[in-house]
């Protein structure tokens, strides 16, 4: 298999033609709309990520991915995270194996804590019990994927004697990621499960990463689970030239990592560091469609990736342009990439943008 192509959005809350902010219900209907064009054009992937917060529309990913489902043919529907820590392991599994038999079996779901907190209060939650919300979670989760009937205990939420889930899913196993920051720990337990393992690379060189797919191929073999998949989320976006597509990211980017970046006491961002992030070595994947493509191929030969998945929709970037990205990155970025990959290693040469 070669490698899988996807986007992630989480549902940026954007701007409009005047320049004003889009309803989230707005929002909702384009990211519809971005994943029926990221079917059309190839793609092999759509994640859509959960939050609660007000810049980003998406708290309810599955049902966002069946009105997508409905609307396509081909392409995997899956989470960005899902945020298993604080939500129900048998209602997320009853979500996804619907989705999987409104899909015909394109269902997959990545389970993480996500980047951000706001669904522990919203849900009466502790974040004290951080860790072991998700550890008990995933463990009952991976039960639930085993299909059957489930017998499972632990401290956070009632024990399950020989009960059933429903509906089942309809053929083999539900596909389930976990996602990764950067925790050693974390590696280790996507290993030790035998799930596959998204390194969420949003900051830095993605090459400081391959100590921790190293870990994970490591672990793997030590504990007999399978061979294992990695995969790589990060953010992006393409347009015509890498003029074209820093110009229009830039102002949108600098607002949303400005305001996360406030939240967390990071500095605030430069046109500099942004220009470094785009560059050969780091993590934002933004240019033209050879830039990007090259990227991409640097990163899957350094981590050894069988997906990547591009965050499209950074902050209040029209939809407009992420629809362009959908159509750049699916048509020239994607066959660039796969023609890289399955032959010599070189760089993909310059392709027309369309």
């Amino acid at each position: 298999m070669g490698i899988e192509l996807g986007i992630d959005t989480f549902g940026d809350v954007t701007q409009g033609a005047d320049g004003t902010l889009l309803s989230q219900a707005q929002v909702i209907r384009n990211v519809v709309e971005q994943g029926v064009v990221a079917d059309q054009v190839g793609l092999d992937a759509v994640g859509v990520g959960e939050h609660h917060r007000d810049d980003f529309a998406i708290s309810a990913p599955d049902v966002v991915l069946a009105a997508i489902a409905a609307r396509t043919t081909r392409v995997r529907l899956g989470s960005a995270v899902t945020v298993l820590s604080s939500d129900d392991p048998v209602r997320v599994f009853e979500r996804f194996s619907t989705l999987d038999a409104i899909s015909a079996g394109r269902a997959e779901v990545t389970v993480g804590r996500g980047s951000f907190t706001e669904s522990f209060p919203l849900f009466g939650l502790d974040l004290a019990q951080y860790e072991v919300l998700f550890d008990e979670k995933l463990d009952l989760f991976t039960h639930l994927l085993a299909g059957g009937p489930v017998t499972w205990s632990g401290t956070t939420r009632p024990a399950l004697r020989d009960q059933h889930v429903h509906p089942p899913v309809e053929h083999g196993r539900l596909r389930t990621w976990v996602g990764v920051g950067g925790s050693p720990e974390s590696v280790v337990r996507a290993a030790r499960y035998g799930l596959p393992l998204m390194l969420a690379i949003i900051g830095g060189e993605p090459a400081r990463f391959r100590p921790f797919v190293d870990l994970y191929h490591r672990a793997l073999a030590e504990l007999g689970t399978g061979p294992g998949l990695v995969g790589q989320h990060s953010p992006g976006h393409v347009a015509a030239t890498d003029d074209e597509a820093l110009d229009q990211l830039w102002p949108h980017y600098r607002t949303y990592v400005g305001r996360i970046g406030r939240e967390r006491g990071w500095p605030p961002p430069t046109r500099e560091a942004f220009q470094e992030a785009a560059g050969p070595d780091g993590a934002l994947y933004a240019g033209s469609p050879t830039t990007v493509a090259a990227k991409i191929v640097r990163s899957a030969r350094i981590l050894g990736l069988d997906r990547f998945d591009l965050k499209i929709s950074q902050g209040a970037l029209p939809h407009e342009h992420t629809v362009r990205a959908i159509e750049l990155y699916g048509s020239v970025v994607a066959p660039l990439v796969r023609t890289a990959l399955d032959g010599p290693e070189q760089e993909p040469s310059d392709a027309p943008a369309g």
